[in-house]
């Protein structure tokens, strides 16, 4: 602990000398700001009164106060399968294994927790300059809105510190049900520990927004639902982006010990094992629960802004705003129903089956889930807003909701063409590897990344399409921008399935970690383990039947949290959408003034739209460089250290290095990467307003195919392995290490580079609601000149953050030589 704080003062001391010019033009800012009067935008945001319009007899804040009870409901179900969880029957030598992941996620996230509070600091900073000083907001006021910035922080945290514990609990529970040879408990439960995760995660976020909406002062609840978004976006990009440079620098560090050494998969001897199993739950549970948190509360408050900005008539303010929370309220009930519903299929079908594919359930789930959803999002629709407009608007409105839930259940399918263990592109990896080795494996897994981004890209095309089509019938009579809120009701409807969408991508972590467990544990060592299982548990224990189901279980693990990442990703671009339309409201005065600057003729604009390109394949690269250089050192620890004669299992010591590695590189990547793109969206928003909208919509566009390539790309190589490993029986083969070199180079692309765009692109957008207000405040006030000089300031300040990220991250080779001079 000492030796972190100290490294943590040193970091700051470096960081005061590097960001003090950028703070002190801050601060010359502000004086010029000091003059502003009133200016219009998000940040005046007044929420109307809810309980003018009745629902059912009933006002908006009476309906909307049974929803709690909803929250309620939901949270006491999550926990109630998290006893359940914790209380099914476990080997003591699998509960230790479990216990010591936990042990060590535990010391990641304090860690992060104390870093995030630091990058806090800096938005703090925009915070009380943009409400304190530009809009001269009363103290108490600033205040309460950094309290629900901190606010989304601690529930990004939050949920990411459940989901952790959850998991490891499953993790041991599914390794130890596997030992009864029946495939149906080892799909039970990773599915409830997710289900568990889902529904916590979605009832308290929809209860943090319901208490802004029903209990904050109408003129407070709009500054604190920013702050609340802008909080949760900085927890999750912060999780998200370390969570997956740690996993993957684990991972790699693990994997690769598996050629050097051809040692079997999770080998107890191998010290990166237990690096590997707490960057599973880093990088697959803790990022993406804050992440999902923080995608379901971005997209409600962009919807809201988008509701307050272009609806004028209060009374249409107020249906939409307790239509909307409704429907947040049945996504809990149509996705507990489903799971229900399911389960009672699924129990029936495979509950004494000796064989079954684990990939089916989870399907049927997915679309179980989507019809419930659509057909509910009918009847509530017709029930809350009969009369809507000219009175047809409910089925419309529900119409388009229901595009986006349709994207959320066929997304899926598409990706598992490109993914799954089933599908044709990814055995094309597999018949690549088996006459071109590595080369060839990878270049084939190239070739189903962008062939998925193509159709993917299309879908999301066709649905947004459908949505704009219903749009034109008759909501231009009550709102401004009718197409783009109907994009919001898309991205709104992709997390329509919200608590089975968590719940089928935190099925992967835990089918991950279950094999771990198994091998970790050494359980089939432990002496009289089968006279023990017999009499304690009435096992008749098949080992070699165990390991494959753990392995067969894993495969659709794999595919599922592949099949996620789309989903989240999609919603993040068409939600930046209405957060983006809400930033040229303000600009264009209501789109009365300025519009025109909104075109290609417009010069700065253009350059905004190849600016975004920029960053994003920066983004990457940085991303990667950060894994590379941290799996560098890893390997380079592990095959100095690992022991494989005369020992049964790595020292706790050795394992716990690893994870300090894996620890110092992510946080260290993490860093560099969010405070370029701070300073980088401060620079852009000073430069000119309209160039920075560009910039903005370029980040969706190019970030949105990115990720698409780069998740599923990742993904068919890891199944390729699977499918070496599993089908073909051929692990420390030369086909084996192929597609092991093929999965090595996909990790980085599919759970670090990938996924962490998804937030970065709703923090930057977000954030740039205060900063280009802040910029438009300050040339109006100071000068375009004076904005310019600060722009400058700012991007160099960017600049050498990006510098960092590569040359501050390479590999030295000279370390070594150091290093071992003072072993010796």
């Amino acid at each position: 602990m000492r030796f972190w704080l100290a490294s943590v003062a040193s970091k700051a001391c470096r960081l005061t000398k590097i960001l003090m010019p950028a703070l002190a033009v801050m601060s010359l800012a502000s004086v010029a700001l000091a003059q502003a009067g009133e200016v219009g935008g998000e940040a005046n945001l007044k929420l109307p009164e809810l309980s003018q319009v009745t629902f059912l007899g009933v006002d908006g804040h009476r309906l909307l106060l049974i929803g709690i009870l909803f929250c309620l409901l939901g949270l006491g179900f999550g926990l109630t399968i998290y006893t359940r969880l914790k209380n099914l029957p476990v080997h003591r030598a699998m509960r230790e294994i479990s216990e010591l992941i936990y042990e060590t996620c535990k010391t990641y996230l304090i860690t992060q927790g104390k870093f995030l509070l630091i990058l806090e600091a800096f938005i703090a900073v925009i915070i009380v300059l943009y409400f304190g000083v530009l809009l001269k907001f009363e103290a108490v006021r600033v205040v309460i809105i950094l309290l629900f910035s901190l606010v989304g922080i601690a529930g990004s945290y939050g949920v990411a510190w459940f989901g952790i514990r959850v998991n490891t609990f499953a993790n041991s529970r599914t390794a130890f049900a596997s030992l009864r040879g029946k495939p149906y408990p080892i799909y039970q439960i990773p599915l409830e520990a997710g289900m568990s995760i889902g529904m916590m995660l979605i009832s308290v976020e929809l209860l943090i927004m319901l208490f802004i909406l029903l209990f904050i002062p109408g003129d407070y609840a709009g500054p604190c639902f920013i702050g609340f978004a802008i909080g949760e976006s900085l927890g999750a990009a912060a999780l998200r982006i370390a969570g997956g440079i740690f996993t993957k620098i684990a991972d790699i560090g693990s994997d690769l010990m598996k050629i050097v050494f051809k040692i079997k998969e999770d080998d107890a001897r191998n010290p990166g094992v237990i690096a590997d199993c707490t960057g599973d739950n880093a990088g697959d549970s803790v990022g993406p629960s804050a992440d999902g948190f923080e995608t379901y509360g971005v997209t409600g408050v962009a919807l809201i802004t988008f509701i307050l900005l272009a609806v004028h008539d209060p009374r249409v303010q107020v249906q939409l705003l307790v239509w909307i929370f409704v429907m947040r309220i049945m996504m809990l009930v149509a996705s507990a129903v489903a799971y229900f519903v399911n389960a009672t299929i699924a129990k029936a079908r495979y509950g004494n089956a000796n064989e079954m594919n684990f990939e089916a359930p989870l399907t049927s789930l997915v679309w179980i889930t989507s019809i419930v959803s659509i057909a509910m999002t009918y009847i509530i629709s017709s029930i809350i807003v009969p009369y809507l407009g000219d009175g047809t608007q409910w089925w419309k409105l529900a119409t388009i909701i229901s595009c986006g839930t349709l994207a959320g259940a066929l997304i899926p399918e598409l990706v598992k063409v490109f993914t799954s263990t089933e599908s044709r592109h990814v055995k094309e990896v597999v018949i690549s590897a088996q006459e071109g080795g590595a080369s060839l494996d990878i270049l084939s897994g190239f070739v189903a990344g962008n062939f998925s981004a193509y159709y993917l890209g299309l879908a999301m095309v066709v649905l947004m399409s459908i949505g704009y089509y219903f749009s034109t019938m008759g909501l231009e009579t009550l709102m401004v921008g009718y197409p783009v809120f109907a994009f919001g009701l898309v991205a709104f409807g992709f997390l329509g399935m919200g608590p089975v969408t968590i719940a089928v991508d935190s099925y992967g972590p835990v089918t991950d970690n279950a094999q771990s467990v198994y091998e970790l544990s050494l359980i089939e060592q432990v002496p009289g383990i089968q006279s023990e299982l017999k009499g304690s548990y009435n096992m008749n224990v098949d080992f070699e039947r165990a390991k494959y189901l753990l392995e067969a279980n894993d495969g659709a693990g794999n595919t599922f949290k592949a099949t996620a990442k789309p989903v989240l990703i999609g919603t993040a671009v068409v939600g930046a959408t209405t957060m983006i339309f809400s930033i040229i409201m303000a600009l264009t005065n209501g789109l009365t003034e300025n519009v025109n600057k909104l075109s290609l003729l417009h010069a700065r604009f253009f350059f905004g739209l190849i600016t975004g390109g920029a960053i994003i394949y920066w983004f990457t690269g940085a991303s990667t460089q950060a894994v590379t250089t941290g799996a560098y050192r890893a390997v380079e620890f592990i095959k100095a250290n690992i022991r494989l004669e005369g020992v049964e299992k790595a020292s706790v010591a050795d394992s716990k290095k690893v994870v300090e590695i894996c620890t110092k590189y992510a946080q260290k990547g993490m860093f560099n990467i969010f405070l370029a793109v701070f300073f980088a969206t401060l620079a852009f928003a000073f430069v000119e307003p309209f160039y920075f909208i560009g910039y903005l919509i370029s980040i969706a566009v190019f970030g949105l195919y990115q990720a698409i390539f780069m998740a599923n790309a990742g993904a068919a190589w890891d199944n390729a392995k699977k499918i070496v490993e599993v089908e073909l029986k051929q692990k420390g083969t030369p086909l084996h290490d192929a597609t092991v070199v093929g999965d090595t180079v996909g990790d980085p692309f599919k759970d670090t580079s990938s996924v962490a765009l998804n937030p970065v692109i709703k923090f930057t957008t977000l954030f740039g609601l205060l900063a280009v207000e802040l910029a438009v405040k300050l040339t109006s006030e100071a000068g375009s000149n004076f904005s310019h000089i600060l722009a400058g300031a700012f991007f160099v300040v960017s600049y050498i953050f990006v510098y960092r990220s590569f040359y501050s991250m390479r590999i030295v080779k000279e370390e070594r030589a150091t290093q071992q001079a003072a072993a010796d």
